[in-house]
């Protein structure tokens, strides 16, 4: 999640699993979907081709540490939200 960008995302190649909010939506090529900030989202690729996508982020702030991590399976260190 994100307090103060908008993100929308563009499927390039591959598919995408997206999380956006409370759904959950295939995306394939040349589609898209716009996440608000402060909604909580997440990207997973369910296939065996590279998922490549754009993320254009929008917002008066776009910095790194405006991430917040609910749920990480990747060990990385940015913010963590409060349990």
């Amino acid at each position: 999640m994100h307090h103060h960008r908008h993100e929308h995302w563009v499927v390039v190649s591959g598919t995408a699993q997206v999380t956006n909010g409370e759904q959950v939506i295939p995306l394939y090529e040349n589609q898209s979907t716009y996440i608000p900030a402060g909604t909580r989202h997440r990207l997973e690729n369910p296939g065996t081709i590279p998922l490549e996508l754009i993320e254009i982020q929008i917002g008066s702030y776009l910095g790194e540490d405006d991430i917040v991590r609910f749920d990480d399976v990747y060990g990385r260190r940015e913010t963590t939200a409060p349990e």
